[in-house]
């Protein structure tokens, strides 16, 4: 029964690694000699972590076994669900305790969530100053207020001064667009590697969808155990 309930939840998403699924949400090109000069350019130069503000988005030990990306789009209610109700345990039970090192991946869902992007931006120029998390978790906390303005932009300038951030930055992040072609880029290599709704989560190559957190204690539980014989 245990088995068969760990194989509901991995769901098959033909030979998703995910290294490779982060690599074709960055890097996608439509022009496979570009794709191969930008891959070799960032090996040459090292600035990938930082082209990418990988490690501004993620938390916990860098040297973790287990290794969890989260599918998100800050407009997603389930989304939202996530972060209120199970991001909070597994933090405490997995993430602080050195065996989940957790990624956030940009997914935002234009057409059902048309403030989305602009709170993805918000969010990453955020990052430029290492203030991801503290602008995450503004974002879900008031997603009821930002998400049905017009123009939410003027309302995520409020939340600057909440987390800390660089007002002027913030807004020249905004009006040079240093963040929107990574988001993009992301959120499309996403949806041809597979991924059809948020949240979703790729764990050490599975694919697994939005489940109470009682659902992710054995499926962590018995990855940690396999990689660290434990």
């Amino acid at each position: 029964m245990q088995a068969r309930k760990l194989g509901v939840i991995l769901l098959a998403a033909g030979v998703l690694a995910a290294g490779a699924l982060w690599a074709r949400a960055a890097r996608r090109s439509t022009d496979a000699d570009e794709t191969k000069q930008t891959a070799q350019a960032d090996r040459q130069t090292g600035d990938q972590e930082v082209d990418l503000l990988r490690e501004q988005r993620s938390k916990g030990d860098p040297d973790a076994p287990i290794t969890v990306y989260e599918i998100s789009d800050f407009q997603c209610p389930y989304c939202r669900g996530f972060w209120k109700e199970t991001l909070p345990l597994l933090d405490a039970e997995y993430i602080q305790t050195g065996k989940v090192r957790f990624t956030f991946l940009n997914m935002p869902l234009v057409q059902l969530h048309p403030n989305a992007p602009a709170a993805h931006e918000f969010a990453m120029c955020a990052a430029t100053q290492n203030q991801f998390w503290p602008v995450h978790d503004l974002l879900y906390e008031h997603q009821s207020t930002w998400g049905p303005l017009e123009e939410p932009e003027s309302f995520f300038m409020t939340l600057s001064d909440s987390a800390g951030l660089n007002k002027e930055s913030i807004t020249q992040c905004f009006e040079t667009g240093t963040v929107r072609t990574l988001i993009a880029q992301e959120a499309l290599g996403l949806s041809q590697a597979g991924v059809r709704g948020t949240p979703s989560f790729v764990i050490e190559g599975g694919l697994m969808p939005n489940v109470p957190f009682e659902h992710w204690r054995p499926v962590l539980d018995s990855i940690f155990a396999a990689k660290t014989g434990s």
